[in-house]
């Protein structure tokens, strides 16, 4: 499977250089007219995951592919595509033109989850078609976006996710694009996507209340209604690993950050990690680190 597309590595391969309009710190976004980013005759897209989120308004004939749908719109349409949904799209007439904004989750810390939104779930229509009335509106949107980034505005960035928000909910407002079934897409790159998705929500853990619903591959393949070694090809095939393997994965990512920035007892983060007993934890955590949460906590 082709390796996701990192924000750096989209401007480095469009831009040849990191643009100064980009947000330091905490997360990235920025803004972009089609016409200047990818030029009167684009080569084909790869068909892949990338690392960022991206809301784009095309207007003209495209087919778009995601996971293992296509969708054509004659006039103009919102997609949105996330960080575990494969995609790619196909130009049909010449006479494209259109806006797209990219952006990490991270650019929404402290304003709220963006992945929470119905537009971003697994197994949603992320296309949204677009009357000819409401171009004006939604092009609105993208020139106040590209205007706040080139601003001396000392908190354009906050102005910026408001209308990224404000974007959303106008998508939302409308009726998704009638999709049909493709065979471009490979049906593992579907339910990796899905399984994927269905893992990160339930990270970050927060409280200390907070546990993991979906614990244990079983819970994954009967919430994505497969059977389990169909599961297992899948993951094995798009991302390198078991169902259990990505699991414990994550699960060891997040017990390292609540050991190292909070003060839980070992026993809270173990329930929290869907363990039923201390032990369990101590013994799972120490199986990879080969010390024990303990120390590593001291260390």
């Amino acid at each position: 499977m082709i390796k996701p597309l990192t924000l750096d590595e989209l401007y480095e391969k469009k831009l040849r250089r990191r643009p100064e309009t980009i947000q330091g710190g905490v997360g990235q976004f920025n803004v972009f007219n089609y016409e200047d980013f990818i030029g009167p005759d684009p080569k084909p897209v790869p068909y892949s995951r990338r690392e960022y989120y991206k809301i784009s308004f095309l207007t003209g004939n495209t087919r778009y592919f995601y996971a293992d749908k296509a969708v054509e719109v004659k006039n103009a349409a919102l997609v949105f595509a996330n960080p575990m949904v494969p995609y790619n799209w196909e130009r049909l007439s010449d006479n494209q033109s259109g806006y797209f904004c990219v952006f990490t989750e991270e650019f929404f810390t402290n304003f709220g989850a963006i992945r929470d939104y119905p537009i971003f779930q697994p197994g949603s229509t992320p296309i949204y078609e677009v009357d000819p009335g409401d171009i004006e509106e939604i092009n609105r949107f993208y020139l106040q976006m590209i205007e706040e980034i080139n601003s001396d505005y000392a908190y354009k960035y906050d102005l910026i996710k408001t209308l990224v928000i404000q974007l959303i909910h106008k998508a939302i407002k409308l009726q998704p694009a009638e999709a049909s079934l493709h065979s471009q897409s490979n049906a593992n790159d579907r339910i990796s996507s899905l399984f994927s998705e269905l893992l990160e929500r339930q990270f970050p853990i927060e409280s200390p209340i907070q546990r993991m619903k979906l614990r244990s591959p079983n819970d994954f393949a009967n919430n994505l209604s497969v059977h389990i070694n169909h599961l297992n090809r899948a993951l094995k095939a798009t991302m390198g690993q078991t169902t259990s393997q990505l699991i414990s994965s994550r699960i060891m990512q997040e017990a390292r950050i609540l050991l190292r920035h909070t003060n839980w007892q070992i026993s809270e983060i173990g329930y929290c990690l869907g363990f039923e007993e201390p032990s369990h934890f101590i013994s799972f955590f120490k199986k990879t680190e080969n010390v024990t949460p303990r120390l590593y906590r001291t260390q």
